[in-house]
C-alpha cells in the first residue's frame, strides 16, 4: 500500500523500447525493465513492446503490476508489436480497459485505455504509438484529434492522462482552433506546463543516444514523445517534475536500452472536496 511519505505522489513514466529493432533486444529490454523497476513508478505506458520482448516484460513486471496490451496489428503473430499501460497493484483498481482503433490508419495503430482507481484517484489513462514517418503527418494529426476528443469526451469527474511515441513534429500540434490537432483549452502538455526545460526537451537525440543514426550531416533531435492531461473537475492532480530516464549505456551490449529516452512524470495528489461539505 501507498506509505505516509508517498500517498499524495503519483508518477507515470512512458517509454518507447524501440522493439522493432531486433538488435540485442534481449538484453536491451532486460535494461529497460531495470529502468522500470527502479524508478517504480505507479503508471508506465509503453510502446513497441514486441513478442520477444513481452515475456521478459512479464517475467520481470507482472509481480507488482498489472499489464494490459494494445494490439498493433490485425491478428497476434510472431511479427506483432504492442502499446502496454502497467499500473502498479499495491496502489490501483482497474476498471476497464478498451482498445479504440484509428479507422484510417495504415500502419494499424490503435488508442489502449485503462479506466482505474490510483491511490483512490479516478484515473482515465491513454497510450498510442501514433502513425510514424514526415509523410504520414495528416493521419498523425488526425489521430492525434481523436485522442484529444476521448481525453475531452471522459468523466469530467476523471483526470485523463494520455501519453506515448506521438512522432510529432512541433509544426503538427500549434494551438489554433482551425487546426484539426490543435490542443483542446483545457487539455496540458506537461513538459510545456512544468517549465519546458531544455535539458529534457529531446526524447528521441541521435546526437546523444547512437543506437541508431542517420546518414545526414547532423544527426536530428526531436520531442516525439508527450503527454498531455485534463484535469477533473475539482482537480485533483497537479503535474510539478518532468524528467527523463533510460539515459545510460548498458554494460551488457554497449548500447541504451531504446533510442528514445523514457518520459518520468511527477504529479501531487491534490486534497479532494469533501462529498458532504456543511456551511
Amino acid at each position: 500500500m501507498a506509505t505516509a511519505r508517498n500517498a499524495n505522489k503519483l508518477r507515470l513514466l512512458c517509454y518507447n523500447l524501440d522493439g522493432l529493432d531486433d538488435e540485442d533486444i534481449v538484453p536491451r529490454t532486460e535494461g529497460a525493465c531495470r529502468v522500470l523497476l527502479h524508478e517504480n513508478p505507479e503508471v508506465i505506458l509503453l510502446q513497441e513492446v514486441v513478442t520477444e520482448s513481452l515475456p521478459i516484460l512479464r517475467a520481470r513486471c507482472m509481480p507488482d503490476y498489472d499489464i494490459h496490451l494494445g494490439l498493433e496489428g490485425k491478428r497476434r503473430g510472431p511479427t506483432s508489436y504492442f502499446t502496454a499501460i502497467l499500473v502498479r497493484k499495491d496502489c490501483s483498481s482497474v476498471e476497464r480497459a478498451t482498445i479504440i482503433p484509428f479507422p484510417t490508419t495504415r500502419q494499424s495503430r490503435t488508442l489502449l485505455e485503462v479506466e482505474c482507481q490510483i491511490k483512490s484517484v479516478p484515473v482515465t489513462l491513454l497510450t498510442s504509438h501514433l502513425e510514424s514517418l514526415r509523410e504520414c503527418s495528416s493521419e498523425r494529426k488526425n489521430q492525434l484529434s481523436q485522442a484529444f476528443s476521448r481525453m475531452k469526451s471522459a468523466d469530467i469527474k476523471r483526470v485523463v492522462l494520455f501519453g506515448g511515441d506521438l512522432n510529432l513534429r512541433d509544426y503538427e500540434v500549434m494551438v489554433n482552433l482551425s487546426d484539426i490537432a490543435a490542443i483542446p483549452e483545457d487539455v496540458v502538455d506537461i513538459w510545456e506546463y512544468t517549465g519546458k526545460d531544455p535539458r529534457t526537451e529531446f526524447t528521441w537525440d541521435l546526437r546523444i543516444n547512437d543506437n541508431k543514426q542517420i546518414d545526414t550531416r547532423y544527426q536530428p533531435r526531436c520531442r516525439f514523445d508527450r503527454i498531455y492531461m485534463r484535469n477533473s473537475d475539482p482537480p485533483l492532480l497537479s503535474p510539478v517534475k518532468f524528467e527523463l530516464t533510460g539515459n545510460w549505456r548498458l554494460r551488457t551490449c554497449g548500447r541504451f536500452p531504446s533510442d528514445h529516452w523514457g518520459i518520468l512524470c511527477h504529479f501531487d495528489i491534490l486534497n479532494k472536496e469533501p462529498e458532504n461539505s456543511k456551511e
